[in-house]
């Protein structure tokens, strides 16, 4: 059999698991079960097998560079298609459908969620195998999991109709249902839907003509017009625009009759709520987890995710505790459901918290707000080895940098210098200034700002090397 062409769709917010998950970075960028992310996981269980090509990653444009980082860090090479429009699965279905439909009509394309945690990988493999071979008869092969439990956070899918290799035609689709019927799908045999696909390129490009021409139509005119920028290929927003943001299960699998599932047993879940991540972390005899700098007493099912200080809970069942440098969550376990709403009523309110941490990542490093009032504000900045920020100015804030670890490359109108550790220089309003790391350690200072506007938005960029505006 020819290689798969894996394509990791890796755009998601993940509101669910706020604060910890936030849009600026999202969950499957975060360690959420064991040391990395669930996205690093997945990369590097694709790299471990010769069946799999390497991969696509179809993601948000404003995810590019963190995709990229956490790409380089898991030694893995690839393609990464940007979305400036992002209309869920379908748009980038079909996007991969024709992108492999170029490249050969017979392409094998496993399509894969960033944000699931696999803990076989081994099972995982053999399993993709045997959905690829069954894709190349024809059909489009939906990876299933024996349910452990009445989920409400899952899809679900009816097997029915024995085929070879064993498969199952699907009989039906039912997305998120409340917990009763969850119990009685169970109990009349649904299995849980991975949301995991495998399809021939051909095939998958006949069924979308056919259930959703207009997705056709946009994914053709979008690779069509679509744009280098550095290592990326940013797609246009405009053929998107006018069609459903929907699933690839709802706008074409649910209505084709090639759909088959194929199940198996790889330590699959969807970390798609903090509930479901305690289930997968390691539980004392009470099923309390603990997770940073924290202690439970008298308590049992409590989950701890502590990432700045220390978090205690005392005779309180069933919570949820995540505190984070800005935001403190405590949530009943079975109420975790109704964070999303939470994050609405703040975004509405026009906060902060559901957008961005405290550390806002960049491609070059990152900066992190130490202390601020009406007229200052103290950030802590580091840069990678090699990163440089923009060549920039501002209109309404003077900068003062204090260099506390490596070499600073500083540019000041025109005129370059280098700082050592306990070196400053003074940035008056208006000046031209750059900042880099020439060394091959992180380069960190602290920088003061003062002024009348201290907002992230007095920067005017003169040149970038990351293409940023």
């Amino acid at each position: 059999m020819t290689q798969i062409l894996p394509v990791v769709v890796c755009g998601g917010s993940g509101t669910r698991i706020w604060p910890l998950s936030r849009e600026s970075l999202p969950k499957q960028f975060l360690p959420l079960v064991g040391s990395q992310s669930t996205f690093k996981t997945l990369l590097s269980i694709l790299a471990s097998d010769a069946a799999f090509a390497p991969p696509v990653v179809i993601s948000n444009h404003d995810y590019r560079f963190l995709v990229a980082e956490q790409m380089a860090e898991a030694g893995v090479e690839g393609e990464i298609i940007l979305e400036t429009a992002p209309r869920d699965t379908a748009a980038s279905v079909a996007v991969a459908t024709e992108l492999a439909l170029r490249r050969s009509p017979d392409t094998i394309v496993g399509v894969f969620a960033a944000d699931h945690a696999i803990a076989d990988a081994v099972a995982f493999e053999t399993l993709c195998r045997r959905a690829a071979a069954a894709a190349s008869q024809g059909e489009l092969v939906g990876l299933a999991v024996k349910p452990a439990y009445p989920a409400t956070e899952y899809g679900y899918m009816q097997p029915t109709g024995a085929l070879a290799s064993g498969l199952s035609k699907i009989g039906a689709f039912v997305e998120k249902p409340d917990a009763a019927t969850a119990a009685r799908l169970i109990d009349e045999g649904y299995l849980w839907n991975s949301g995991d696909l495998f399809f021939r390129a051909d095939v998958m490009a006949g069924e979308i003509a056919t259930h959703g021409p207009e997705l056709a139509a946009a994914a053709r005119a979008s690779l069509d017009q679509a744009k280098p920028d550095l290592q990326f290929l940013v797609l246009p927003a405009a053929p998107f625009e006018a069609t459903p943001a929907q699933s690839i299960d709802t706008a074409v699998v649910r209505k084709s009759a090639r759909a088959a599932m194929i199940v198996g047993e790889f330590g699959w879940a969807d970390t798609g709520n903090w509930p479901a991540v305690h289930a997968l972390s390691p539980r004392d005899e009470r099923g309390n987890s603990v997770r940073g700098d924290g202690i439970v007493l008298d308590a049992s099912n409590v989950f701890i995710r502590s990432e700045e200080g220390l978090t205690a809970v005392i005779g309180v069942d069933n919570v949820v505790v995540v505190s984070t440098g800005d935001a403190v969550l405590v949530a009943n376990a079975e109420q975790a459901g109704k964070i999303r709403d939470l994050v609405d009523q703040m975004k509405r309110a026009g906060r902060r918290e559901p957008l961005e941490h405290k550390r806002i990542y960049r491609p070059w490093g990152y900066y992190q707000s130490v202390d601020h009032g009406a007229r200052h504000q103290v950030k802590r900045i580091s840069v990678k080895p090699g990163g440089k920020l923009s060549l920039q100015k501002h209109f309404h804030r003077a900068e003062h940098w204090v260099v506390v670890k490596g070499i600073a490359e500083v540019t000041l109108d025109g005129t370059i210098s280098l700082l050592k550790e306990n070196e400053s220089i003074y940035l008056p309003i208006g000046c031209i200034h750059r900042l880099a790391n020439p060394g091959e350690i992180d380069l960190e200072i602290i920088e003061v700002q003062t002024g009348g506007y201290l907002g992230e938005d007095d920067i005017v960029r003169i040149e970038d090397i990351y293409n940023r505006n």
